[in-house]
């Protein structure tokens, strides 16, 4: 399966019903994933969510209809999907940048949201080894630092040092996103097996797991390892992803990338 044939037949199928209710299992089953990772899968690839990209074509074309059209503010919003004018409204401004009912007078204020097309030449001829791994419940404890998608990657191998200098060489590193797609970092943790001080509790469920091993733990590489898998593994893979944070499992002088999987 070409990955990006198959999403530019979902951008199609997006176009079609845009002034429909898009049924995101609908979508993920023309893909043959599930909701999490389409989703996933979607935001990483074009750098917006699943949700923003929709919300986003429908203001576009609302924009140049209340401009080129006749219908009243109302109309176009059932008809892109909206409970009542006033969210329409709320969301167009945000949007544009201008109220539905200033298009007529500030035109040049619309903003243009076009359809997305996918390069259908891309195609991933990397081997790439991994292994499936199965993991109980997983009871840690840990310290965690705010940071964001621009700083973790200095944030993190310095906040480890931080807390593995106080406590010992711990076993976990987490990334935590603010958002259900994980395209906005939150924070990174450091997890122990055992309480110490005030660390949190962080219960991780039984789960399957990809296991994607860097046989070094310097920040670097275990960077170009996640780069490889958001980036060259994800868009060729058939495995639908859980909605659990990837761990980083150190031990032995390497780096396991876990990164949770459904049965």
């Amino acid at each position: 399966m070409n990955i990006y044939i198959e999403l530019n037949k979902i951008v199609e199928y997006i176009e079609k019903n845009l002034e429909e209710n898009i049924d995101l299992k609908v979508i993920s089953k023309m893909i043959g994933m599930n909701e999490y990772t389409f989703q996933r899968l979607f935001s990483l690839i074009t750098g917006c969510s699943f949700a923003d990209y929709v919300r986003s074509r429908r203001l576009s074309n609302a924009g140049q209809e209340l401009y080129l059209g006749e219908e009243k503010i109302v109309d176009i919003a059932v008809k892109y999907q909206y409970n009542n004018a006033t969210s329409f409204s709320r969301a167009f401004e945000k949007f544009h940048g201008i109220k539905p009912s200033e298009v007529r007078k500030n035109p040049e204020k619309l903003k243009l949201y076009t359809k997305l097309h996918f390069n259908e030449q891309y195609e991933c001829n990397k081997n790439i080894n991994y292994t499936i791994i199965e993991k109980d419940e997983l009871i840690l404890y840990g310290k965690y630092k705010i940071t964001n998608n621009e700083e973790i990657g200095n944030i993190a191998p310095k906040f480890y040092e931080e807390v593995a200098s106080k406590y010992g060489e711990a076993p976990y590193g987490l990334v935590e996103y603010q958002d259900s797609c994980r395209m906005n970092v939150k924070a990174y943790w450091v997890l122990y097996y055992n309480k110490k001080d005030d660390m949190k509790e962080f219960v991780i469920p039984k789960s399957k797991w990809i296991q994607l091993r860097v046989n070094s733990q310097e920040p670097e590489d275990i960077q170009e390892n996640s780069r490889v898998f958001y980036e060259e593994f994800l868009p060729n893979s058939k495995y639908n992803f859980r909605d659990l944070p990837e761990l980083e499992y150190y031990h032995d002088n390497v780096t396991d990338f876990l990164i949770p999987i459904e049965d």
